[in-house]
């Protein structure tokens, strides 16, 4: 009986991930908010190769996509500036509207 075997393949490093509708999300942020620039996660034992797109105040996406090139493939088609972040890490200001969003909101 292999009841645990459900579901797998379908997230994940090796699993598949929606290109069409992470490539649609990231091409609506990068197109809706300005100086966005993009940061390449490397896949992990848990979680798929990822995209974080970072706008010009902070407020960032992130979506996985199926590898590492075509991960930067996507980011590159974006016409916007591509980092990989074990190289520059993230910026400021994206633990910056993080930390805001996490402030309880004053009345």
């Amino acid at each position: 009986m292999a009841w645990w075997r459900r579901g797998r393949g379908e997230r994940g490093p090796q699993g598949r991930s929606d290109l069409s509708g992470a490539r649609a999300h990231l091409e609506d942020f990068a197109r809706s908010r300005r100086g966005v620039e993009a940061y390449v996660e490397p896949a992990t034992n848990v979680t798929a190769t990822t995209v974080v797109l970072i706008a010009h105040d902070g407020e960032w996406t992130r979506r996985a996509l199926p590898s590492r090139p075509v991960a930067f493939d996507v980011a590159r088609s974006l016409d916007i500036p591509v980092y990989d972040v074990n190289l520059t890490g993230y910026p400021r200001r994206m633990r910056e509207w993080t930390s805001r969003q996490r402030r309880p909101k004053q009345r």
